[in-house]
């Protein structure tokens, strides 16, 4: 008989002003497996009070809000509460946006036309330590750090097995821990296990700077 225990749900709190996009996401959140909705508000404005007293392991944000917007209350989040996750939700593709939320610590940046199944895809990711983005939006954080010039006479490769590379392309190309299970012909779990080392080799803590880092030093 397996001793393994249920995974801890995922303990998220919502930031969205819009009631009717509130009410449909939070239906989707109560009814995800591994999610656990702790609450939902229409703005940023008691931030720090809530998280001190609901404890959330991720935060769903939306930027544009009434009183306190998202940007300021990932500022808050990120200041008092470091280990909490910022995945930001909104319908901005605007360069300043993407750059002043990732800058200000967000761990991931979509958009709100994204499917409901990707979205809490990407919850998970997220607390599994990725960096889940749009695909549009990924190309433009990509923009913003243009690749380095190839270092000449220096390994590159960061003692990367073949596996390891190929997984790392498909995270350049945006593709999610399903998807590139998928394209691979393993399990999730070995997907989870290959990101952990591929990490330790690149010395990065984020799937963002493992992208930007394999773009920079042209590692795929």
């Amino acid at each position: 008989m397996s001793n393994q225990t249920e995974p801890m749900p995922i303990r998220v709190v919502l930031y969205e002003d819009n009631p009717d996009l509130r009410d449909s996401l939070c239906v989707l959140l109560r009814g995800s497996a591994g999610i656990e909705l702790l609450g939902a508000f229409p703005n940023c404005e008691h931030i720090q009070q809530q998280m001190r007293e609901l404890s959330p392991n991720l935060v769903l944000m939306d930027i544009d809000m009434p009183i306190a917007n998202g940007i300021s209350g990932l500022r808050t989040v990120k200041r008092h509460f470091p280990d909490i996750n910022v995945l930001m939700l909104t319908v901005f593709e605007d360069n300043e946006y993407i750059f002043d939320a990732i800058c200000a610590g967000a761990i991931g940046y979509l958009l709100k036309k994204t499917p409901p199944s990707r979205l809490v895809e990407a919850i998970h990711e997220a607390q599994e330590g990725g960096a889940p983005m749009t695909s549009s939006v990924a190309r433009k954080v990509l923009q913003m750090f243009p690749p380095a010039p190839a270092k000449t006479g220096t390994d590159q490769s960061h003692n990367l097995t073949e596996r390891e590379r190929e997984i790392l392309a498909l995270l350049v190309k945006g593709n999610s821990y399903k998807m590139i299970a998928a394209s691979c012909g393993i399990s999730l779990d070995t997907v989870r296990s290959h990101i952990k080392k591929i990490y330790e080799k690149l010395h990065v803590h984020s799937q963002t700077e493992a992208v930007a880092k394999a773009i920079h030093q042209r590692i795929v």
